[in-house]
C-alpha cells in the first residue's frame, strides 16, 4: 500500500525585522494539516529554510485563537520537541512528495519569498503534477516562484492569502515587510478573499491550493487531504 508523503514547510524567523516583536509559525496553520495527515497514517517531513528550531507566534497561543486540536498538540512535549528539529530545505530538495504545504505565520514573510531552494522545490512539484498548498502568510513563498517557461507560477492563477484589511485588523500593517495582497496581484495572480475578513476561504486552482487566514486552517486541511485522496484513487 502506498503511503502519501507531505512536506510541511515552516518558518525559522521569530521576530519582525523593524521592531523585534515576536512572531513565527501560526500554530493552527500547522496543527490542522498535521492532525488530518497523522490520522490517515501519511508520512510527514517538517523542514524550514535553515532547519532547526521553529519559533511559534505567541499570538497564535492565546486562548481566543487556540482551538482544541492546536492546544492538545501544543501541550504534547514530543510535538514541541519535533518543532525544535525541523530539517533544512537543502536536505529534502532531492525528494519528491505528494504535497508540499507552506504553513503560515508572519515569520514566513522574511524567509520564504527569496529562498531559492524553496522556489526550486515548488517548481519541481508543480511541474510533476504534485499538490502545492500554502496558507495565510505562507502564500508569500509562492511570490517569486517561476515555472520552467520563466513565467511566475501564480500568474493568472486563482489564489488567496492574508488580506491587507486583515493585516490592519491584526494591527500588523506597520510591522510587515510588504503588503501580501498587493504583491500577489502585482505578480498577475487572480487574488480573491472572503467577503467577511477573518473567515475561512480556500481556493483550488489545478495543483495549487491556498487558504486565506488562520480561520481557514481546518477547511484547508480537509481540502488538501481530499485532493490527495482523489489523486490516489485516480492513480490506482
Amino acid at each position: 500500500m502506498y503511503i502519501q508523503k507531505i512536506l510541511l514547510v515552516v518558518t525559522g524567523t521569530g521576530t519582525y525585522a523593524n521592531s523585534g516583536l515576536a512572531t513565527g509559525l501560526w500554530l493552527s496553520e500547522f496543527t490542522h494539516i498535521y492532525h488530518c495527515a497523522e490520522e490517515r497514517g501519511y508520512e510527514m517531513t517538517i523542514a524550514s529554510p535553515e532547519g532547526g528550531n521553529t519559533p511559534v507566534d505567541p499570538e497564535s497561543l492565546k486562548p481566543v485563537v487556540l482551538d482544541k486540536i492546536s492546544r492538545e498538540y501544543w501541550e504534547n512535549p514530543e510535538f514541541r520537541e519535533m518543532l525544535r528539529h525541523a530539517k533544512k530545505l537543502d536536505d529534502v530538495r532531492e525528494q519528491l512528495f505528494d504535497c508540499i504545504y507552506l504553513a503560515g505565520g508572519h515569520g514566513t514573510m522574511y524567509d520564504f519569498p527569496d529562498n531559492a531552494v524553496l522556489q526550486a522545490i515548488i517548481t519541481e512539484h508543480d511541474e510533476n503534477n504534485k499538490i502545492v498548498a500554502a496558507i495565510c502568510h505562507g502564500v508569500s513563498g509562492l511570490l517569486n516562484v517561476k515555472s520552467s517557461n520563466g513565467e511566475y507560477l501564480i500568474k493568472g492563477k486563482e489564489i488567496t492569502g492574508f488580506s491587507w484589511l486583515e493585516e490592519s485588523l491584526a494591527n500588523r500593517k506597520k510591522e510587515v515587510p510588504f503588503n501580501l495582497e498587493a504583491s500577489l496581484k502585482a505578480r498577475g495572480a487572480n487574488y480573491q478573499k472572503a467577503l467577511i475578513p477573518m473567515t475561512s476561504k480556500v481556493i483550488v486552482d489545478n495543483n495549487l491550493v491556498t487558504g486565506q487566514n488562520p480561520f481557514s486552517s481546518k477547511e484547508m486541511a480537509e481540502v488538501v487531504l481530499q485532493q490527495l485522496h482523489e489523486r490516489e484513487m485516480t492513480d490506482q
